[in-house]
């Protein structure tokens, strides 16, 4: 049984769109069904989108979203990636350079980077025509990928054609480019990819070498973008601002500045200052200016700026509950209040340059209350990885009114400052208590009342008609080791356990995406790689047990053998308290060899005990993130 939602701009036929084939992106949603959406943006012939421009601009809805079974094999496997797309992953691999994070950069030296930027832009034939793109070029600490979602989300509502370049991705590359709302088709990536390199290695010499990852990325994205003939790119900035290979967008219609912090700063300062310095790079003469309010340190330096280039700086209050008339925001946490307010101002600003606001909306609307449109782009926007709730579709997705399991939910916040962790911390607070959790899972409208009193590594017994409910709420935690653990752990500790918030375990586990490899949705994923070197992990455990026991508990020698260091069942439900470093395990915490085995564990943990619920929090980095999320997908 198929049930398909169809929008207005869906497939007429291949005869009126000029396309023989239609792309497919798969993804399995909450319910343990497969969700098949077919992208007509992002897989349209030009001259199709010529023809039904007027069509499509009514609605942007722009797919066609098909339900189908689980067991439904044949699907699966029809829609492989094939080698192709794999090579293209090879390409891309030869590109990310060895150089570590915190060595030397490109970014601190001379002009060098976005010269030959300039030059790969000349050799595709680029140069006026990203001239011609109708820009919002967005720079900050955190907060640039939501903005940059919403930005998209409200144009597109307003019936144009957008373009969105982030990063990074976490699952497919595809995901840093969206057109019209959706990742760009494999069909067309190839296309466009395979155009831009064959033509930069033509052109290589020893002055001028293939352009390193992101900067390939960033020349791919102009590309994707001119050549689908978007009304509206959305870039997101990748590291700073001045030196960015995205900064050679030399007049944008609107820039943007979202929260500014301490990040980076082995690449871009060791003060708020310098940092500001670097993030008010993307401003330019008589471009308009906006960002969210920030701390006075910051905000001197982008006055400075703005008042050097005679350009107004205009401060975005967050959002009100009035402005929003009831809507929702479909990207979670407070702190996303600012974000959304920065993408309000951006695309009024965008609306009125490019001469589109009187037109749409002929000043009906005062500045208290917000167009239809940019509420239903506010409640649309989305981005993967950021306050995300995923229910575990193995676990969940048994029918009838009695579980026969108990409930796996992750929530999935990549953060890697102090500042985007407290913002972490503070969203998973409040949404590990929400009485509708469950509710994000179309299996089952069975949602427990909960007793809300929680105490720090103690067993929550919660009450419902047919069973005692046990909720546990666990981390899952890995940082890149340029990161601070010592200052981002506390700050996850303090700030949940100020909401009344305490974990039961944490699990530190080692990412599986290589940093030195592009890898495809598709990519083997080993469920354990024997001699992994787990001695980052064992150092951030270390860390952990020093924050909830007040005293280091574990030397520095402290390490188990990893395949038989999976702890048994038993430690879920062992209290922190009984701490007993001569058993090796530790129960407040653990280290697994790897993410596989350690999502297989949770799920036997509540596949064993229907009465047992488990909250996880992914966090930390963006990486992990992604390949959990990968692993839910498969």
């Amino acid at each position: 049984m198929v049930q398909v939602l169809l929008s207005n701009n869906l497939y007429l036929g291949q005869e009126i769109m000029g396309h023989s084939e239609i792309c497919v992106r798969r993804d399995h949603f909450l319910s343990g069904f497969t969700w098949m959406a077919l992208s007509s943006p992002s897989c349209t012939h030009i001259d199709g989108v010529k023809k039904l421009k007027g069509l499509r601009y009514r609605n942007m809805s722009s797919q066609i979203v098909g339900k189908f079974s689980q067991n439904n094999q044949d699907i699966s496997q029809e829609f492989q990636l094939p080698s192709a797309y794999e090579s293209a992953m090879e390409a891309l691999s030869t590109l990310i350079t060895q150089k570590k994070r915190n060595g030397t950069s490109a970014i601190s030296g001379p002009n060098q980077k976005l010269d030959r930027m300039l030059r790969y832009i000349k050799i595709l034939g680029l140069e006026e025509k990203i001239a011609d793109l109708k820009i919002i070029h967005v720079a900050g600490t955190k907060g640039k990928g939501s903005t940059c979602a919403f930005s998209e989300a409200i144009l597109r509502e307003c019936g144009f054609r957008t373009g969105l370049f982030t990063s990074p991705h976490l699952i497919d590359v595809r995901e840093r480019y969206r057109l019209d709302g959706m990742d760009i088709c494999q069909e067309n990536f190839l296309q466009y990819f395979w155009d831009c390199w064959n033509q930069l290695k033509a052109n290589i010499s020893e002055d001028l070498p293939m352009p390193p990852l992101f900067q390939f990325l960033t020349v791919l994205a102009f590309k994707i973008f001119v050549s689908e003939k978007v009304d509206v790119a959305i870039i997101e900035v990748g590291l700073g601002g001045k030196l960015d290979s995205t900064n050679v967008i030399k007049e944008p219609v609107v820039c943007g500045i979202t929260s500014l912090g301490m990040d980076h700063m082995e690449t871009l300062g060791d003060t708020l200052g310098q940092i500001a310095s670097h993030k008010a790079g993307i401003l330019k003469p008589q471009i308009p200016a906006f960002s969210v309010p920030q701390l006075s340190e910051a905000m001197e330096v982008l006055q400075e700026r703005a008042n050097a280039l005679m350009i107004p700086l205009k401060v975005v209050a967050p959002l009100t509950l009035e402005k929003l008339n009831g809507t929702r925001l479909s990207l979670s946490g407070d702190h996303q209040l600012s974000n959304a307010a920065l993408a309000v101002s951006l695309c009024k600003s965008w609306l009125r340059s490019t001469g589109n606001w009187k037109r749409l909306f002929e000043d009906a609307y005062e500045e208290n209350s917000l167009p239809e449109q940019f509420l239903r782009g506010l409640s649309a926007a989305r981005l993967s990885g950021r306050a995300q709730i995923v229910v575990d579709p193995l676990i969940n997705a048994s029918g009838g009114n009695k579980r026969l399991s108990g409930g796996l939910t992750f929530y999935l916040d990549g953060a890697h400052s102090p500042e985007s962790m407290d913002a972490c911390a503070r969203w998973f607070s409040a949404a590990a208590v929400e009485r509708k959790d469950l509710s994000l899972s179309s299996v089952s409208s069975e949602v427990e009342t909960m007793d809300r009193a929680w105490t720090n590594g103690s067993i929550k017994h919660c009450h419902n008609q047919e069973s005692e409910e046990i909720l546990k709420r666990i981390l899952l935690f890995n940082c890149m080791d340029a990161r601070d653990p010592q200052i981002l752990l506390p700050k996850l500790v303090d700030t949940c356990a100020s909401s009344g918030i305490y974990f039961s375990k944490a699990i530190f586990v080692p990412s599986i995406s290589a940093y030195t490899k592009v890898t495809s949705a598709t990519s083997t994923i080993p469920s354990y790689t024997p001699g992994k070197d787990l001695s980052w992990q064992f150092n951030l455990q270390r860390i952990w047990e020093r924050i909830i026991h007040g005293k280091d508990v574990l030397d520095q020698n402290h390490k188990i053998n990893a395949l038989a260091g999976l702890p048994p069942r038993e430690f879920l439900y062992e209290e922190t308290s009984h701490c007993s470093p001569e058993d090796r395990y530790f129960t407040s915490s653990a280290v697994f060899p790897s993410l596989p085995l350690t999502i297989n564990w949770l799920r036997d943990c509540v596949r064993e005990n229907p009465s047992l619920r488990l909250q996880v929090l992914v966090t930390g980095s963006l990486h992990l993130v992604g390949d959990v999320l990968k692993l839910l997908r498969r």
